[in-house]
């Protein structure tokens, strides 16, 4: 939970409320992406959010919300229409566009520094129900050759098409073959937001590529695949995280990842690299809190083990492999940052954003109230 501190348990506000006329809908800070994707894709509508059902709306969007949808429609935050917030004095405050409009365009991005959120307001937009999802899974030894030809493959595809790249040991799931369990793999997961047709003409330059040792990449259910990453994030294994964005994928890059994958030891880890563009570049980098909006993808490097077993390595590894990106490091999403420390923090917002942060949070939280997080003090 926290030390010295107190826990404010919202995890009962659950209240979702859909208008398909106006495609919006109003949503309590207690909501789990899983749930949400339940009441929206009921009218084939969906909140462009993250890639684990079982991760809570309130932190992911007031941080930005990277996720299958992202390059299509944007962040999480790019589809805020306004919040409800609690502020350090008792205060409930509307902030949109409109009212608080400078503490609306802080809680884009900077996280829970200014009070507690407790409902949100979305854009929805038209998704599914069935989408062309799933990964495309080749040897880890072919690592290098599949992210060139991915790096290729991706600078003409359309914005409707978001993938993640992962390296990690081929869990032991029904849908792979026996003798591919605990084989070190690459695999390029795709989601599709739109015509499942168009989305099988886009993919199958990848799908071509080798060929792929298993093609799991199909139509099926948008929730379905929302809860793909479910079973890999589950409480109480143990993870570290360190993270960056980087500009593209040049062969140092590349060379590197293939390098540092192939050292990983837990059966459990497994690290996402996310390809951003698309929506999320085209707002306007000073139009929310969140930084970072040109980069080219996101590193997020996890290390996991189920329990104290081996996890000091695997913690070791994943340092190893953050500081040998270190010359090709952008910027960072403060969503994946663990205790790292203020100069982080200021990294993950850039001076001039950091020092808007801080005007904001002298307005509304002169005494640095809520600190507990990623914190920008006034």
């Amino acid at each position: 939970m926290c030390d010295g501190g107190m826990v404010i348990d919202l995890s009962s506000l659950k209240g979702v409320r859909v208008d398909p006329a106006t495609r919006t809908a109003c949503v309590q800070a207690g909501v789990r992406l899983g749930e949400l994707d339940r009441e929206t894709q009921a009218f084939g509508l969906a909140v462009p959010a993250g890639i684990v059902t079982h991760t809570g709306l309130a932190g992911l969007a007031l941080g930005g919300g990277i996720g299958w949808l992202m390059r299509k429609y944007g962040l999480t935050v790019d589809q805020l229409l306004g919040v409800d917030l609690v502020t350090a004095d008792g205060e409930l405050l509307r902030a949109d566009e409109r009212r608080n409009s400078d503490l609306f365009w802080a809680v884009r991005g900077g996280g829970g520094n200014f009070g507690v959120v407790t409902e949100f307001e979305f854009r929805l937009h038209p998704v599914g129900p069935r989408v062309l999802a799933g990964p495309l899974i080749w040897p880890m030894e072919r690592s290098p050759e599949v992210l060139r030809y991915y790096r290729d493959w991706i600078t003409d595809v359309p914005d409707e098409l978001t993938t993640v790249i992962l390296h990690r040991k081929a869990p032991p799931l029904p849908v792979l073959p026996a003798d591919l369990h605990g084989r070190p793999v690459v695999m390029v997961v795709c989601c599709y937001a739109g015509p499942v047709e168009d989305g099988e003409r886009v993919v199958r330059p990848m799908r071509s590529f080798g060929p792929p040792l298993v093609d799991l990449c199909a139509e099926k259910p948008f929730v379905a695949h929302q809860a793909m990453f479910d079973a890999s994030f589950p409480e109480g294994w143990w993870y570290y995280f360190r993270s960056c964005d980087v500009a593209e994928l040049t062969d140092e890059v590349i060379d590197i990842t293939a390098e540092h994958a192939l050292r990983i030891r837990s059966p459990l880890t497994t690290f996402p690299i996310f390809q951003l563009g698309g929506a999320v570049a085209r707002v306007g980098e000073d139009e929310t809190a969140f930084h970072g909006r040109a980069a080219g993808h996101v590193f997020n490097i996890n290390a996991t083990t189920a329990d104290a077993a081996g996890f000091a390595a695997e913690r070791e590894w994943a340092r190893t492999f953050w500081a040998a990106l270190s010359p090709h490091h952008r910027s960072v999403c403060v969503n994946f940052l663990m205790r790292e420390g203020q100069e982080r923090v200021r990294e993950a917002y850039g001076a001039v954003k950091y020092e808007r942060l801080r005007a904001v949070k002298r307005r509304y939280d002169p005494e640095n109230l809520f600190r507990l997080n990623q914190n920008i003090p006034p």
